[in-house]
C-alpha cells in the first residue's frame, strides 16, 4: 500500500491508547473463536458414519433409563461386536465439591474403552474379583491421596441404598491411566460394579443409564443405530443411537441452547467492540485535524483522506482480531484435552476463520466510516482556523 507507513503511525500516535484498544479487539475475537468452536461442536449432528464406537440412550430424555434386558438384543444385531452399560452415580466424596464424575459400569466396561483406560492385568483382575471394587483415575487418586487397598466411602445424592443409608463403600483396587493427553480429563473419573449399585441401590433394578456398543466396521455404524432402534420402536423405552460426541453434547443440552447462549454472548461482545473501537476512531481523528488539514494543502484527496482513515480503522480491529483468533487456535484444543472428551471441541477451520476475517472488516468500517466522512469533508481553512 502507497501510504501504508503514514496509517501505520497514525495508529501508533497514542500507543497506550492503540494497545488498550488491541487488547479489547484480541479479547473480542478470542471469544468469538472459543464460543463459535463450541457452538459448532454441539450443532454437529449425530453423524454415526466412521464412528466405531455408539451410545444408546433413552430417546425420551439421558435421565431415563432403559431395562438391563435389552443388552441381549443390542447384542444380536449384525455388526455388534460388543455390549456394555453404564449409569449415572451423582455421589461425592466427604463434600460435594470438588465435584468428580462416578459411574457404576458393567464388566466388561474397560475393554469397550481398551484406547481410553490403561490398567496394569493384576489390578484389572483384581476389579473383577472384587465385588465393592473401583477403579479410580491417576489424577482424582492423586487429589485425594487415595492409595490401593484403601476403603473410600462415597455419600450418593440421587441413589440411597436398600438399607435407607446414603453411605456407600468401595475398596480402591485399581488406578487407570491414559496414554491420550488429549483424554487426560478421563483420570478424573470413579469406576465401579454396575452389579454391585443394582444390589444395593433404592432406587431403581435391572435398569442401565445408557449402553456403549463396539461395532465390527465402523462404516457399518448408521445401519447398526437404525437397527438398535427399531428394537424398541413403539416401546415405553425407545431408544437413540448416536455417537460418543452427540451423547456427551446431550449432557450439556441440558442446561440449554447452547448455540443461542453462544450466539448472544458473541452479538453482546462485538456491541461492546463497536463502542469502544468508535470511540477510539471518533477521538483519533478528531485530535488530527490540523494534521489532515495540512494533508489536504499537501494535495491530498477528499476520497484519499477518506481512505487512510478508513484503512487505519480496520488495521486495528485486523490486528486485534487475527491475534485473538491465533490464541483461539491454540487455547481451543488445550480446553478440549482437559474436559477428557466431555467437550470436544473442533478445532477452528477454516470457515470460522472467514467469518472472523468478514466481521472484522465490517466492524473496521463501521467504526471508521463516520470519523472518516469528517475527515474527507473537512474544510482546510476552518480546520487550520480551529473551528
Amino acid at each position: 500500500m502507497k501510504y501504508f507507513s503514514l496509517v501505520w503511525a497514525a495508529l501508533w500516535r497514542r500507543k497506550a491508547r492503540t494497545l488498550f484498544t488491541l487488547f479489547s479487539v484480541l479479547t473480542a475475537f478470542l471469544l468469538f473463536g472459543m464460543l463459535d468452536a463450541v457452538r459448532t461442536a454441539f450443532n454437529a449432528g449425530d453423524q454415526l458414519a466412521g464412528s466405531g464406537r455408539l451410545i444408546v440412550s433413552s430417546k425420551l430424555s439421558i435421565t431415563q433409563a432403559l431395562p438391563i434386558a435389552l443388552h441381549d438384543a443390542i447384542a444380536r444385531v449384525p455388526g455388534v461386536r460388543q455390549v456394555g452399560w453404564a449409569n449415572w452415580f451423582g455421589g461425592y466424596y466427604q463434600h460435594p465439591t470438588p465435584f468428580f464424575p462416578q459411574f457404576a459400569v458393567s464388566s466388561n466396561y474397560l475393554s469397550l474403552f481398551r484406547d481410553r483406560y490403561e490398567l496394569p492385568p493384576a489390578q484389572a483382575k483384581a476389579f473383577a474379583d472384587t465385588r465393592d471394587g473401583a477403579v479410580v483415575g491417576a489424577a482424582l487418586a492423586k487429589q485425594f491421596g487415595w492409595k490401593l487397598g484403601q476403603r473410600v466411602p462415597l455419600i450418593a445424592g440421587i441413589f440411597p441404598r436398600t438399607d435407607g443409608s446414603n453411605d456407600w463403600n468401595f475398596q480402591i483396587v485399581g488406578i487407570f491411566t491414559t496414554a491420550n493427553p488429549k483424554l487426560k480429563g478421563v483420570e478424573q473419573q470413579f469406576l465401579f460394579h454396575w452389579k454391585y449399585f443394582d444390589e444395593g441401590n433404592a432406587y431403581m433394578k435391572n435398569q442401565a443409564g445408557w449402553y456403549v456398543v463396539d461395532l465390527d466396521h465402523a462404516a457399518d455404524a448408521s445401519r447398526v443405530a437404525q437397527a438398535i432402534d427399531a428394537l424398541s420402536s413403539n416401546s415405553d423405552h425407545e431408544t437413540r443411537t448416536q455417537t460418543e460426541q452427540a451423547f456427551q453434547a446431550s449432557f450439556a443440552k441440558q442446561i440449554g441452547d447452547i448455540g443461542l447462549i453462544a450466539g448472544g454472548i458473541m452479538a453482546a461482545v462485538f456491541f461492546t467492540l463497536l463502542l469502544l473501537t468508535g470511540n477510539t476512531m471518533a477521538q483519533a481523528v478528531r485530535e488530527r485535524i490540523p494534521e489532515l488539514a495540512v494533508l489536504k494543502t499537501l494535495g491530498f484527496q477528499d476520497r484519499t483522506v477518506l481512505a487512510l482513515v478508513l484503512a487505519e480503522s480496520v488495521l486495528l480491529i485486523v490486528l486485534g482480531g487475527v491475534l485473538g483468533m491465533a490464541l483461539a487456535m491454540l487455547l481451543t484444543p488445550m480446553v478440549s484435552a482437559a474436559s477428557g472428551g466431555a467437550l470436544p471441541l473442533p478445532p477452528l477451520g477454516l470457515h470460522s476463520w472467514g467469518v472472523a476475517l468478514g466481521l472484522m472488516l465490517v466492524i473496521g468500517l463501521l467504526v471508521g466510516a463516520l470519523p472518516a466522512l469528517r475527515g474527507m469533508r473537512l474544510q482546510i481553512v476552518d480546520a487550520l482556523a480551529g473551528r
